[in-house]
């Protein structure tokens, strides 16, 4: 029987047997590795996200034993895969997407590790009525047309101890000082290229309909504090690691009945 913390791949499938599932299972955005078969070989960013990956790997805990995660918009499923590898005790990966869905199950299947992957969004994580040791939220933030409710439903919902998040950013990445209050007639810390912003794409970045919002550093990390989360550290330039456990503003976001009552 194949020892799913291990991850070794089943004997039924051969290489080309991969390679051909793979195929009618693409285009992938994550370029995993499957019994040798490379899933997105020509992916644009290189080797990714095994490259982003490396640069903060040491920042996750090695030893996940009796841990539980949650992958939120898990994509193709490598982190997913990663966390099971790292010893987690249990491992759920959602995703709104099905083609996603279907990569990261037949990518679980090859390297036999046991995760569970559903289909619900950010939106919805209310309805799992747990939470978490550790939620990775990992490139998603921008492809949401509600960023800040997300992170907030996070917070209420699902995390734990710890949030490895990462997004994409553009503009400053100087972080500078903003003090508590401005009164109505100051306006040039608007202007500010450090002042914390939220790029809006109405149309399309990168050729992608669902790149909504783009946000600074300093906007990264406000909007994580602004949701009770507690940044610990930031290995890489786009990661951080939070704590989960700090308070939520009283007047934030208004949560969605099914994720309240589900």
């Amino acid at each position: 029987m194949t020892d799913s913390s291990k991850g070794d791949p089943p004997h039924h499938l051969g290489p080309e047997a991969i390679r051909r599932r793979a195929e009618a299972l693409g285009p992938w955005f994550h370029n995993l590795d499957l019994g040798g078969v490379r899933t997105a070989p020509d992916h644009f960013l290189g080797d990714y996200p095994a490259v982003k990956w490396r640069r903060f790997a040491h920042a996750v805990p090695r030893d996940l034993s009796g841990k539980s995660v949650l992958d939120i918009g898990c994509n193709g499923g490598f982190y997913a895969l990663e966390m099971k590898r790292r010893g987690a005790a249990r491992v759920v990966g959602i995703d709104s997407d099905p083609g996603y869905l279907a990569q990261a199950r037949f990518a679980a299947e090859v390297t036999g590790l046991d995760v569970e992957f559903r289909a619900l969004s950010v939106y919805d994580v209310g309805v799992l009525q747990e939470r978490f040791d550790l939620v990775l939220f990992m490139g998603v933030l921008y492809h949401l047309r509600h960023p800040l409710l997300a992170l907030d439903l996070i917070h209420e919902h699902v995390a734990g101890d710890m949030l490895i998040f990462q997004s994409m950013q553009r503009g400053s990445r100087r972080v500078g000082a903003v003090v508590e209050n401005y009164e109505f007639w100051e306006t040039a810390q608007f202007d500010r290229p450090d002042y914390p912003k939220l790029h809006f794409v109405e149309h399309r970045y990168a050729h992608d309909p669902t790149n909504w919002w783009v946000p600074n550093r300093a906007c990264t990390e406000a909007m994580l504090r602004s949701a009770g989360f507690e940044i610990t550290a930031h290995p890489e330039e786009e990661v951080y690691i939070c704590g989960c456990n700090a308070a939520r503003p009283a007047d934030g976001a208004v949560y969605p009945a099914r994720g309240k009552h589900a």
